[in-house]
């Protein structure tokens, strides 16, 4: 009997076009170990609703697979050769990684593997277009997406792939994915304070079946994505990202289904860009997972005392009196998910009117989020901040009561979230709680701060960091 190959499932998470996996069968002539690590490298600064979908994308695998899925625990670098021996096997496949720290893991294992005479081989990526494959004269890396995206599309391919028939699914000795829970969400920074942070109680649903369900039903509706993306109380977003970030389907699928010459493809293939082109800057420069990208305003005042945790918490919590900002961060803590618009507008609030650090708000959304990708969360909140490649300049300043005004017209979004106000009918639910327009709803929190007031302190502190600069 030949030795099996040990597959070490990572982001990647499905068994349709799954190049990796197809590689893992050939490799071990149709016997194959299917792995997964718990890494606390990994678990431990990820919320408890993160961690809970990726345990539930992970038992919907398990089912897949007809129960044999080997989950253990602890540093890969000692955890895959201990399988890989366990099961004599002489290769372990996998599908390449290109974030920071998945890079230097890699290298890692892969030493550790030789010294077994054991091979590592990565295949494909969790992306259309490899990270570092787009550049442009003379090789270098393109900070502006508009010029990413023209030779990202020369790259695309909607070519899928599928497994071969009759896989002998080996099973090892597993922990199970309770072994999730153990060392899971334990490094909670110290502004996060005593918010409260329970696993969202109306999740999505997990698993590739789902996910493939999902994408048939949004391919239906795709024509018509660019009119009403950016309309959070219609709901007619494609909602896979969560899907695409743990890889229980690959963004091929998501291009070969939508594709088309409507405007509403385009712009779909567009949003798939942005997320390439998030990882491609994560790739050339992995220190921006922390540091800002425009040296210009690395000097841009921010508070980070005891009184700015207490508007951090309000921020959190959706209790800032803005109705716009607090249905999204209440539709974060109650689902895990939150509508794109309205992550760039709860992003802008607590950046410019509430001068908090942006890494602040993205530590939040990484915890909670369930599609918390670090390249796209990274660099979607410096391009809020102003901080990033292809960064919105600094001085556009979003206005939650503009914004819900335009892009949530009947107000449908903010009642729906914002319990205090369902009975309040728009344009009186777009006004900030004890202002003009609104009388107080009963419990709903007055506004904590005066939004042209805190603008002309953000345009104040951004002069002062150019100066300095």
């Amino acid at each position: 009997m030949p030795a099996p190959a040990v597959f070490w499932f990572r982001r990647d998470l499905r068994l349709l076009d799954h190049p990796a996996l197809s590689a893992a069968v050939e490799e071990g002539r149709g016997r194959v170990v299917p792995l997964f690590v718990v890494d606390p490298r990994l678990t431990a600064p990820a919320g408890p609703t993160r961690v809970d979908f990726l345990r539930r994308s992970l038992d919907s695998l398990n089912t897949d697979l007809g129960g044999t899925l080997t989950v253990r625990s602890g540093s890969p670098v000692t955890v895959i050769p201990e399988v890989a021996r366990e099961a004599g096997a002489r290769a372990v496949v996998a599908t390449r990684d290109y974030g920071p720290y998945g890079r230097e893991r890699d290298l890692a294992v892969r030493d550790a593997l030789a010294a077994h005479s054991i091979e590592l081989r990565l295949v494909d990526s969790p992306y259309l277009v490899a990270p570092g494959t787009v550049v442009g004269e003379a090789g270098r890396p393109l900070k502006v997406f508009t010029a990413f995206r023209r030779r990202w599309e020369n790259e695309l391919s909607e070519e899928t792939s599928e497994l071969p028939a009759n896989i002998d699914w080996v099973s090892l000795p597993s922990e199970g994915t309770s072994s999730l829970l153990s060392g899971a969400s334990t490094k909670r920074p110290w502004y996060f304070g005593d918010l409260p942070t329970p696993v969202a109680p109306s999740p999505p649903l997990a698993g590739e079946t789902h996910a493939r369900q999902l994408l048939v039903d949004f391919a239906r509706r795709v024509d018509t994505y660019d009119e009403i993306r950016n309309l959070p109380g219609r709901d007619e977003t494609s909602r896979l990202s969560p899907y695409v970030k743990v890889g229980a389907i690959h963004p091929r699928r998501v291009l070969a289904a939508c594709s088309g010459s409507s405007t509403g493809a385009a712009v779909l293939r567009s949003e798939l860009g942005w997320r390439e082109f998030y990882a491609d800057v994560l790739w050339h420069q992995p220190q921006s997972v922390r540091d800002d990208l425009q040296p210009g305003l690395r000097h841009l005042a921010v508070d980070r005392d005891d009184a700015a945790a207490d508007r951090f918490s309000y921020w959190a919590r959706g209790e800032t009196g803005f109705p716009l900002v607090d249905a999204g961060m209440r539709q974060l803590a109650l689902e895990g998910w939150m509508h794109n618009r309205v992550r760039m507008v709860a992003a802008s609030f607590l950046v410019k009117h509430l001068h908090l650090d942006w890494r602040w708000g993205a530590r939040w959304f990484m915890w909670n989020l369930v599609d918390g990708d670090v390249a796209s969360n990274q660099h979607g909140w410096q391009w809020a901040a102003g901080t990033g490649t292809d960064a919105a300049p600094f001085h556009r300043i979003f206005n939650p009561t503009r914004q819900a005004e335009r892009f949530d017209p009947d107000g449908e979004y903010i009642r729906r979230y914002v319990t205090e106000l369902r009975d309040v009918t728009a344009p009186a639910c777009w006004a900030p709680s004890g202002g003009t327009g609104l009388l107080a709803a009963p419990g709903y929190a007055t506004a904590m701060i005066d939004l042209d007031t805190e603008r002309r302190e953000a345009l104040a502190r951004f002069a002062a960091a150019r100066g300095a600069s």
